[in-house]
Formats: structure tokens, C-alpha cells, sequence
């Protein structure tokens, strides 16, 4: 296996901007500038005792792509080193990455409490997939510290949240929260996405995991599906090593390639996304369309001060509720000219949805409501258009309400 072009002592050492484009790269004998993309699903052996060697190791030796890839361990080994964490496997998705990273930890008779604002993908797993396999599963007001306290007062073996969430942008005191769940003898498993790996650090406030849909900013263009896990070493060898390897939830190599290639401008997205998206957020607060702006870091946020501690920025989502329910929403919608309708998020392209009939649809309105899901709202990613050319789109279309 050829050397990291950057060793691990020296990357310590660098910016995340430098990373973002070199960490975790190698060369092959061809010396090629952008890294190599290598597209097999084996590798062969000299002898037959070299095989029997390579399934007997520790697994520095390639033997199967759905085990390892050169490419593929490229990228991981560069979300590694952004995200500060000892370990990285790469999944095929974002859902890939949350159902492995709890089903590889939890038993049958185990508990996981989880905040009840959660992506509706990460909700099935968790209120109806999880109990059939006999794990009892609690959801509280991800908000709220009493909630978590009493929820995990008789242990747990899990804890999962996303912050923000998806879509109404509610923080969890992810620290906090890493208390409780260490005193309950409980992992807690954070879903990152919203504010990636650039605007927010679970494992330094005391996360135990962290999962991502690599399909969101990480790619940004819309182009490819994947997803992470990051953690200790010792959770990714001995919890999740024989569940991955054995249910095949692995990252294709040429997805792995395109992720790498993201990665190289996610910072410079980002800073321009996260810009657009704040000035959308005090824009869309003073129209007499919008009932009401949620964007962590807008000083209306109800949670503002904890997510001007937990983040770097607001992050490139907005939240907001459209006079005249579903039909005001709906209008809206169907008059934007530039920003597209689309579950997506993360994208270069500016995309909006409407989450109680796309991403919240199982949902029941009761639940919905709870969660602060009505019928009027919507949720905007903010891609990398010209701002003035967004918020000229947006008047005209709120004006059709």
C-alpha cells in the first residue's frame, strides 16, 4: 500500500482549508495529481497463501470492495481528519450511515432514547424498525434537559439526535446531553448533517458518533449518494467492523471519488451559503407573507445563544411558515422561478420542499404539530445563486400567496 502523501504528524498541524483538499490522499506508481479512482470490486493474490494471509489480517490489505477500497479510504481518511475523530467508515448513504451506526450497537431488550425531531427516514428506523427487533425506544423534546434526564434515568445503551433538526431547526444541548447519556451507560450518536463537519464538532462536545449523508454539502452538487460514521476506533473495529462488513452498507468507489472532489470546495461553499442563508432569514422575517423565520443564527431563534456556542454559523438551511397553510405553500412553491422544489439540501442549486407532504409525510398531523410541522412550512437550502437574484424570486413568489 503506498504512503499518505501527507503523514499523519504532519496533517495534524494543518487548517481544515488545506486538509479539505490533500488530507488523506495517496499516489499510486503513476504519481497522478488528482487521486486515483479505483473502480474493481477485488483485488488478486500472488498465491493462494497470500489469500489465506489477507482474510487472516488486520484488514491493511484489500481483499474485497465491499470490505475496503483505495479510493474509498481516501475519503474516509480525509473526513477523518476534519472531523477530528480517531476513525471513518463510509456507508452508501446518509440512512446507510444512521441504521448501521444503531443496529451494530443495539440488542434486543436494550434501550435508546432519542429527540423526537428527527428526519422521517431517521423516525422510521427508530419508532418502528428498532422495536421489532425487541428494542424498547423513547422520544423526548430533543430541547428540553428534564425530558433526557427522566428518559434516561433507567440506563440506555443508545442515545440518537440530530442538531439542528430536520426540518424546524430545533438544538439539542449536545453536551449536556453527552452527560446524561455517559451517566445512563449510553453512546450518543449525532446526526451532523445540517451543520456539517466545518460548523459544528459533536466529538468535542462529547459525542460519541457522528453519522452524515455525504449526499448533502458534502457532495453539494447533487451528483452522488453516501454517507459516514465517524467514531473511536474501537467503535468502528469491534461494534460496527463485522455488522459492515457482513451486511454490506459499503460506499461505491466511484461515489467515493466524487465525494473526495467535494470536499475540496465545502469550505468555500459553505462560507457563501451560510452568507445568502442568513440574508434570506432577515429578509424573509419583515415580509407580511411569512408568518415566522426559524435559522439558528438569526437572534429570533428560540435557541439562538445555545447555537451560537455549539456552531460556527447558522448553517445554509432556513424554516419558514407561508401564510395560508398548505395552499399558501403550495402557491409559493409552484411560482419560485430560480429555486427548485426538491427534498434534497446541501446543494450548489438553491432548493426548497414542503416537509408535511415530502421528508414528514408518514407522519400523523398530531405528530406533525408537536413538532412544529404545519402545513405552511417550508424549508429553503440556500445554494451558491446570486443573493439578490434569490430574494427578488422568493417576493415574487410569496407575492402569488
Amino acid at each position: 500500500m503506498p504512503a499518505p502523501i501527507l503523514p499523519p504528524e504532519f496533517a495534524a498541524a494543518l487548517a481544515p482549508a488545506t486538509l479539505l483538499v490533500r488530507g488523506g490522499s495517496e499516489r499510486s506508481a503513476y504519481e497522478e495529481t488528482s487521486e486515483a479512482l479505483f473502480l474493481t470490486s477485488g483485488f488478486v493474490y500472488r498465491s493462494a497463501a497470500e489469500a489465506e494471509a489477507a482474510f487472516k489480517a488486520d484488514g491493511s490489505r484489500y481483499v474485497y470492495s465491499r470490505y475496503r477500497n483505495p479510493t474509498v479510504t481516501m475519503f474516509e481518511e480525509r473526513l477523518r481528519l476534519i472531523e477530528g475523530a480517531e476513525a471513518c467508515r463510509a456507508t452508501a448513504s446518509g440512512m446507510a450511515a444512521v441504521f448501521a451506526a444503531l443496529f451494530c450497537k443495539l440488542r434486543a431488550g436494550q434501550r435508546l432514547v432519542a429527540s423526537r425531531a428527527l428526519f422521517g427516514s431517521c423516525h422510521y428506523i427508530v419508532a418502528d424498525l428498532l422495536p421489532r427487533y425487541g428494542v424498547e425506544t423513547v422520544l423526548v423534546d430533543g430541547r428540553d434537559l428534564s425530558a433526557w434526564e427522566e428518559a434516561l434515568a433507567p440506563g440506555a445503551a443508545v442515545v440518537f439526535c440530530e442538531s439542528p433538526s430536520n426540518p424546524a431547526m430545533e438544538i439539542v444541548d449536545i453536551a449536556a446531553v453527552a452527560r446524561l447519556a455517559h451517566r445512563a451507560g449510553a453512546v450518543l450518536v449525532v446526526d451532523n448533517v445540517f451543520a456539517t463537519p466545518l460548523l459544528q464538532k459533536p466529538l468535542a462536545l462529547g459525542a460519541d458518533v457522528v453519522v452524515y449523508s455525504a449526499t448533502k454539502h458534502i457532495d453539494g452538487q447533487g451528483r452522488a449518494l453516501g454517507g459516514a460514521i465517524l467514531a473511536s476506533e474501537k467503535f468502528i473495529r469491534e461494534d460496527l467492523g463485522q455488522f459492515y462488513r457482513h451486511t454490506g452498507p459499503s460506499l461505491s468507489p466511484f461515489n467515493a471519488w466524487l465525494l473526495l472532489k467535494g470536499l475540496e470546495t465545502l469550505e468555500l461553499r459553505l462560507e457563501r451559503q451560510c452568507r445568502t442563508a442568513a440574508a434570506i432569514a432577515r429578509h424573509l422575517a419583515a415580509h407580511p407573507k411569512v408568518a415566522h423565520v426559524l435559522y439558528p443564527g438569526s437572534p429570533s431563534h428560540p435557541q439562538y445563544e445555545l447555537a451560537q456556542r455549539q456552531m460556527s454559523a447558522g448553517g445554509t438551511l432556513i424554516a419558514f411558515e407561508i401564510a395560508g397553510g398548505k395552499a399558501g405553500a403550495f402557491r409559493c412553491l409552484d411560482a419560485l422561478r430560480l429555486v427548485d422544489i426538491s427534498n434534497n439540501l446541501g446543494d450548489s442549486k438553491s432548493l426548497i420542499t414542503h416537509p408535511a407532504t415530502t421528508t414528514h409525510s408518514r407522519l400523523k398531523p398530531e405528530q406533525r404539530a408537536v413538532l412544529g410541522i404545519t402545513d405552511g412550512l417550508v424549508r429553503l437550502s440556500a445554494g451558491l445563486e446570486a443573493e439578490t437574484d434569490l430574494l427578488a424570486d422568493l417576493d415574487r413568489a410569496l407575492g402569488a400567496v
